[in-house]
């Protein structure tokens, strides 16, 4: 049983017996390459999200009508990203064991694996839907194996090959690139491709992972993050892109890469929160067993 937490994400206040959706956050940035700070997004994102309507005109739905739980921030180890990896992993089989669906919010990258691993356990024909600007496909990074620019490389050792699909990818080092193209289905620079994606995941009726990292925006629309890429997607691309994946068996998703202090006009916070509302929305309008709505 999880406790609730006191400061939710906007219209995120069901009791966790009712919720289907269970957020978490996972403020952890220590192997960050370039510039820190991500750890600090979860709790930004909670506390910032108040500055938004729970309805989406988007969607024309309201998330006061959603079943969410918001489970707060673990407190996690910094000093060893293995013992952080190991209580995100934990968190989230405890969602899965309940039956509820897990939703991430980071911190790095990196935290993605703890759930993955999780849920690659639970369902072993798991596949990876991957927005973001950069490969993450590094064999180690400054020798570390645990680093955000490696987290899709210890994913494609969990699961193999063809069972990772990265968008909107503009940055890697060219072994990364080569990696991608022989063992990712990969598709660099945008979403061309995503609805053929898409269908060939709904006919198979594979369980699916989305992780998106935010900085598949562009900097000019979210300059919050610890390595901006320019040549990223539009807010209203990303959008279309949920609309169009939430038709998927979808199982878990993460939202991460926000460094709120980097951005002190507070516009990628408000960026992100609208990611997540919309996420939300979409994953507990269109995949929610049984009633959408109470």
């Amino acid at each position: 049983m999880l406790s609730p937490n006191i400061e939710t994400f906007i219209g995120c206040d069901a009791s966790y017996e009712e919720a289907w959706i269970v957020l978490f956050g996972a403020p952890f940035d220590s192997t960050t390459s370039y510039r820190p700070g991500a750890r600090f997004g979860p709790p930004s994102i909670r506390h910032e999200s108040f500055g938004l309507e729970t309805y989406s005109p988007y969607q024309d739905d309201d998330l006061t009508d959603c079943r969410i739980f918001d489970s707060g921030d673990l407190e996690l180890c910094f000093g060893s990203s293995e013992q952080a990896l190991s209580d995100i992993q934990e968190r989230t089989e405890i969602i899965l064991r309940d039956g509820k669906f897990p939703f991430l919010i980071g911190g790095e990258h990196l935290v993605t694996l703890g759930a993955v691993r999780a849920l690659a356990a639970r369902y072993p024909d798991l596949h990876i839907l991957h927005f973001d600007a950069h490969a993450d496909l590094r064999d180690d990074y400054l020798g570390a194996k645990l680093s955000h620019a490696c987290v899709m490389r210890r994913c494609h050792e969990l699961l193999g090959d063809g069972r990772i699909h990265q968008f909107c990818i503009r940055s890697g080092d060219r072994e990364e690139f080569r990696f991608a193209h022989a063992h990712t289905d990969f598709h660099p620079f945008s979403f061309d491709g995503l609805e053929s994606t898409v269908e060939s995941l709904k006919k198979s009726g594979a369980p699916v992972y989305l992780s998106i990292d935010l900085d598949c925006l562009d900097p000019s629309v979210f300059p919050g993050t610890g390595t901006p890429e320019a040549g990223g997607v539009s807010f209203m691309e990303l959008l279309r892109a949920i609309l169009c994946v939430s038709d998927l068996r979808l199982v878990g998703a993460d939202v991460n890469e926000l460094a709120p202090q980097l951005d002190p006009s507070g516009v990628s916070t408000a960026a992100a929160c609208k990611v997540v509302r919309e996420l939300l929305l979409a994953l507990q309008v269109r995949t929610a067993p049984k009633a959408s709505k109470t």
